[in-house]
């Protein structure tokens, strides 16, 4: 009797573990709304699953409907008439409608807005709400990524009432609820009951998203079945070890993680695009890639990836060439060599990628000193918000994110009026081949001004319960959509 309960016991939490997921993460966010804050990790625990957005980006990186189910473009480009969905309410049971979608880009675009995109309002004019599920943007300028940027998780539908408390209490129209958040350990997400979307069979009942920094802690929990999947593994120097585990299974997909090491231009030596040129030529690229992710990325020459329109592999722009980059460092007044630090974040990549480049520099008669900067918190204010810094380096994980060495501000410092042409060139028109050409003369100008070091893309390391599917394998945008995950026998 006692072996029979034991067992029945047993099978009835294997059954119950069927409808919830343990999802591990290493970063916890500082917040739980992607509209007011910009780390990644905000996204990937609520976007697509707790918020919404008039379009999204699919997991092939396409911009497809969501609450707004379909839209009109007028042929100068300046007017989008969104047909919005009818019957959609928040968690709270607050309605949906075309006031809250233009109180929500109202609220972005405003004078007191902290949205961390905010830019991606910037040519909108007026909103008017002809009826409850219609929205018409008449905009400045045209805007060819527009769709694109609604899709974003900075563009995501808030409700007037909520909107204040999203940051800690999050209230969306999205497949999951929000539960509860335990500080230092995880969130907790459950089943959306009333989802408006008839046509999505949610699987899951429940799902948490566990943060654990450590990556030997993160693959003894994978191993130990604490948690089912950790999308974005941060060791890669462990895969192999998961290689003989017959319950887990691993996943290389792409990203769009641009590592650069990030250089303030207006301060000296970085505002001599030669020392920035030299530093370049003193980077072997495939060394950094596999002191700092065991080989594994793909080596980049601009801000841009593969898996970009228009992409041109610009590596060979300034290649690796120890003589070329003394002698260029040299004209630009420093024979001897110099002296720099890097304030570089605490997450692995970052600091095996800043150790390999102080050798490599080395070589040059450059001395790099380290100084390691707590992310996100040390390092938004020092380096994003202050640009209190000589150089950086971080993962970039926006997509198509050329347009921040056009932004003014931001960390970078760099200005070049026609790099901002170029781009300005892109959302005036909406014909993609040409505006992959158009990113293909955008990648030149990086590739040659070396504003940052291009370094490498980071692939998708993914661990994760081999029973479990739906999961996202490569990462168009930060995220772990949880709609189409579901556990199998």
């Amino acid at each position: 009797m006692v072996t029979a309960s034991v067992l029945a016991m047993g099978q009835s939490r294997a059954e119950a573990a069927k409808d919830n997921v343990t999802i591990g993460m290493a970063i916890e966010p500082a917040g739980l709304d992607p509209t007011v804050a910009a780390p990644v990790a905000i996204g990937q625990v609520t976007w697509q699953n707790v918020f919404e957005g008039l379009t999204t980006i699919d997991r092939q990186g396409k911009v497809v409907p969501l609450l707004a189910e379909s839209w009109t473009i007028s042929p100068d480009g300046l007017t989008y008439t969104f047909k919005l969905r009818d019957g959609v309410t928040f968690h709270d049971g607050e309605a949906f409608f075309s006031a809250t979608a233009k109180f929500t880009l109202d609220r972005a675009r405003g004078d007191q807005s902290v949205n961390p995109q905010k830019r991606y309002f910037s040519t909108i004019d007026t909103i008017e709400t002809p009826d409850a599920t219609t929205l018409v943007l008449k905009l400045k300028q045209p805007t060819g990524s527009l769709l694109y940027w609604l899709g974003w998780p900075s563009a995501v539908m808030v409700a007037p009432k909520t909107a204040e408390n999203n940051k800690v209490t999050p209230v969306g129209t999205g497949p999951f609820k929000f539960v509860s958040w335990a500080k230092g350990s995880q969130v907790q997400l459950e089943k959306n009951a009333g989802y408006w979307n008839s046509q999505v069979s949610v699987k899951l009942e429940k799902a948490s998203f566990r943060f654990i920094g450590d990556a030997q802690a993160q693959a003894a929990a994978l191993k130990a079945g604490d948690v089912d999947a950790f999308p974005e593994f941060g060791a890669p120097e462990l895969m192999e070890s998961f290689k003989g585990d017959a319950k887990l299974v691993t996943v290389i997909g792409n990203t769009e993680l641009k590592v650069v090491a990030g250089m303030n231009n207006a301060t000296k030596p970085f505002n001599d695009k030669r020392v920035r040129q030299a530093l370049m030529m003193a980077v072997d690229r495939a060394t950094v890639i596999e002191g700092a992710w065991s080989g594994l990325g793909t080596a980049i020459g601009s801000h841009y990836t593969p898996n970009d329109p228009g992409y041109i592999d610009l590596t060979g722009t300034y290649a690796y060439d120890v003589e070329k980059a003394k002698a260029l460092l040299a004209e630009a007044g420093y024979p001897n060599g110099l002296t720099f630090t890097i304030k570089a974040p605490q997450m692995a990549y970052a600091q095996r990628t800043s150790q390999v480049l102080q050798a490599l520099f080395s070589e040059i008669g450059v001395t790099m000193n380290i100084e390691t900067t707590e992310f996100p918190a040390k390092w938004v204010a020092d380096v994003l918000k202050a640009a209190n810094y000589e150089m950086t380096i971080v993962a970039h994980a926006e997509p198509m994110d050329l347009d921040i060495y056009a932004r003014d501000p931001y960390y970078f410092n760099y200005k070049n009026p026609a790099y901002n042409a170029v781009l300005q060139k892109v959302q005036e028109t909406s014909d993609p081949a040409e505006q992959a050409k158009l990113y293909g003369e955008a990648q030149k100008i990086l590739a040659d001004d070396v504003p940052s070091l291009f370094l490498f893309v980071m692939p998708k390391l993914g661990v994760w319960d081999g029973k479990l599917k739906g999961l996202w394998e490569n990462e168009p945008i930060p995220s772990n959509v949880l709609t189409d995950v579901h556990w199998v026998e």
